[in-house]
């Protein structure tokens, strides 16, 4: 058995000469568990909006996006095109166009990001989901020579439209390696119109739903004199619960010459800022970590003290100076372990708590924000590092003041 183990386990819990330290004791383990529980519901909660905003994406961004490694656009014909649609892990593969144009609309002159699909784009989308006034007839882009385009809820009220406009939409489009002619500029654009195919899209977020139309491909290779060319393949799995493998596979197949990108990566700049603000937050949280650390110090002094009697009768008994030091570390350390099992504990209740009946809300009004509560996501790995962060947090703070105590009780 580890004696200096043993022996700290019966001081953590045996009645002490005085009872302050027993308090003492009590107070610095609260410290650390309230430190540990704030830093369980912040990360969760954090977790709680990164799956939210990923799942607002999900509507819109495909499972797996290939894009050209260098250069905007790739023959519609290549190779890679005719690789991808026969994979067996594909279940659609949709040929996309998106690039810029100009709308014009009244007095207001918008600029926009066009994007142009392939008829199956409604596999890839969650279109029930986003779409308003919600339909359950199919999606129709183009019929014979109109063209349709669906605009994002917020870019239909700036144009100061209703979902089912009657007017066609004009766009302008600079045609490739065209010269202004200034007695007559709009030579130098490709124009195209576009009706309202009854509804709009609401992603709820402004990146979609303030900039972006959804028509066909055809248009947008027209528009954009980009005849048989993309921008992109977007792809859908027959499962995605082996995304990962799946996207390390495909990258193998496609060559450095295209990049494949989860939804995650599709919206690297978000989720980044989302993840500096977590480690930011965990970086806050640890440093009162160190601070109600300090208490354990305080608890370890007077116990110190309170055993001076034991400490000679071990130091007669052959007891090494750093058996002593050894000995009231893990003390200290026994008092941090419980105050982040306790923590971690009360945290996870607290998680538990408003993911079931959602007491902490998001506003004072229901409907102020997209959801009514602040969301919360466990990660076990957050719980791991919470855990971790403690003892090691706590075994810097207390090691060094425990030597120099020791010698001190050891003189």
């Amino acid at each position: 058995m580890n004696l200096p183990f043993f022996i700290a386990r019966r001081y953590l819990f045996s009645k002490k000469s005085y009872n302050a330290i027993n308090i003492i004791s009590a107070i610095s383990a609260m410290g650390v568990a309230l430190a540990a529980m704030a830093m369980v519901v912040t990360l969760s909660v954090f977790n709680g909006f990164q799956d939210l905003v990923a799942d607002l994406f999900t509507a819109f961004d495909p499972e797996l996006k290939v894009i050209p490694a260098e250069g905007k656009h790739i023959r519609q014909q290549d190779r890679v095109v005719q690789l991808l649609a026969k994979d067996p892990d594909v279940a659609a593969l949709t040929p996309v166009l998106e690039d810029q144009a100009m709308i014009v609309q009244g007095q207001e002159q918008v600029s926009v990001t066009i994007k142009g699909v392939a008829d199956n784009w409604p596999l890839q989308a969650d279109l029930q989901r986003i779409l308003y006034p919600q339909m359950q007839r199919d999606i129709i882009l183009h019929a014979d020579v109109l063209e349709y385009g669906v605009l994002g809820i917020q870019l239909a009220a700036r144009l100061g439209l209703n979902a089912d406009f009657h007017d066609p939409l004009t766009l302008y489009a600079p045609r490739r390696g065209a010269r202004v002619n200034m007695a007559n500029p709009m030579t130098a654009f490709n124009q195209g119109e576009l009706l309202s195919p009854g509804y709009v899209f609401m992603v709820q977020q402004s990146k979609y739903d303030a900039n972006y139309i959804v028509t066909s491909l055809g248009f947008a290779q027209t528009l954009f004199d980009q005849k048989d060319r993309i921008s992109q393949l977007e792809i859908k799995l027959k499962r995605a619960d082996t995304m990962g493998n799946i996207q390390r596979r495909l990258q193998k197949r496609v060559g450095e010459r295209f990049i494949v990108q989860n939804r995650y990566e599709q919206q690297e700049d978000v989720f980044r800022i989302m993840r500096i603000e977590k480690f930011i937050a965990y970086l806050f949280l640890s440093f009162i970590l160190f601070i109600a650390s300090f208490n354990i110090i305080g608890s370890l002094s007077m116990l110190m003290i309170d055993k001076q009697a034991d400490v000679r009768t071990l130091t007669n008994l052959g007891a090494t100076p750093r058996f002593i030091r050894r000995l009231f570390a893990l003390e200290g350390i026994m008092i941090s372990v419980l105050g982040a099992i306790l923590g971690t504990l009360l945290g996870l209740l607290l998680c538990y708590l408003q993911q079931t009946y959602g007491f902490v809300p998001m506003g004072r009004e229901q409907g102020d924000f997209i959801i009514e509560s602040y969301p919360v996501s466990v990660h076990p790995l957050d719980i791991a590092l919470v855990l971790l962060t403690v003892i090691i947090v706590n075994a810097l703070v207390i090691w060094l003041p425990v030597k120099r105590l020791s010698r001190r009780i050891l003189q």
